[in-house]
C-alpha cells in the first residue's frame, strides 16, 4: 500500500479582499439598498416641493439628539476601520476592541434615535411628512440593527481566533456595510435636519 504524501505547506485560507464572494455580495446589497434610500429621499423632496402648506408641517426638527447621533455613527466607522487595520497587521486584540467599541456606539445611536422618536409632536399616521419621517429613519434604523447583529457575529468569531493577518475578508465586508450605514445616515440627516433650515 503506497503512502500518501502530505505537503507541509500551509493550506489556503480562502479568498481575500475583492476576490471573496462576500465582497461582491455586500457591494450588491449596498447598491440595491442605496438605490432604495435614494428613492425614499427623492419622494420626500418631491412631495415637499408640491406641498401647499408649510414644510415641514411642525417646523424644522430639533437637532439636540440628531447631532450627537450623527457624531456617534461617524465615530463608529472610525473604530471599525481602526479594528480592521489592526487585524491586517495580525493584532487580534485591536479588532476585538474596534468591533466592541462600534457595537457600543451603534447601540447608543439606537437609544438616541428612540428618544428622538418619542419626542416628536407627531406619530406615523399624522400626515405625509410624519409617514416619510418614520419610514425613512425607521428603515435606516433597521439597517443599523442588522449591522449590529453582523458586528456581534464578527466579534464572536474574532474571539475564537477565526481571523488573522491573512484571513479577514469577513471583517472587511462587515466594515463596508457599517460605512454604508453611516453614509446613508448622513443623507437622511441632511434631508430631515439640514435641508429645512436652508429654506
Amino acid at each position: 500500500m503506497a503512502e500518501i504524501a502530505v505537503s507541509s505547506k500551509v493550506l489556503p485560507v480562502g479568498s481575500k479582499s475583492h476576490h471573496a464572494s462576500g465582497w461582491w455580495a455586500v457591494l450588491t446589497v449596498v447598491a440595491t439598498e442605496g438605490a432604495l434610500f435614494s428613492y425614499l429621499i427623492f419622494s420626500y423632496f418631491y412631495i415637499a416641493s408640491h406641498s401647499a402648506s408649510p414644510w415641514p408641517p411642525f417646523g424644522a426638527p430639533d437637532m439636540k439628539l440628531a447631532i450627537p447621533g450623527t457624531i456617534i455613527l461617524i465615530a463608529g466607522s472610525f473604530t471599525m476601520m481602526w479594528g480592521e487595520h489592526g487585524i491586517r497587521r495580525g493584532q487580534r486584540w485591536r479588532l476585538v476592541a474596534g468591533i466592541a467599541a462600534t457595537l457600543v456606539l451603534g447601540i447608543a445611536f439606537i437609544v438616541l434615535e428612540a428618544f428622538d422618536w418619542l419626542e416628536k409632536p407627531f406619530v406615523f399616521g399624522t400626515d405625509v411628512y410624519s409617514s416619510l419621517y418614520f419610514t425613512i429613519t425607521g428603515f435606516h434604523l433597521a439597517h443599523v440593527v442588522i449591522g449590529l447583529i453582523l458586528l456581534a457575529v464578527l466579534l464572536v468569531w474574532t474571539a475564537f481566533g477565526y481571523f488573522g493577518e491573512t484571513r479577514h475578508a469577513a471583517v472587511s465586508i462587515g466594515t463596508i456595510y457599517w460605512h454604508f450605514v453611516t453614509v446613508v445616515w448622513l443623507f437622511v440627516f441632511s434631508t430631515f435636519f439640514i435641508a429645512p433650515r436652508l429654506g
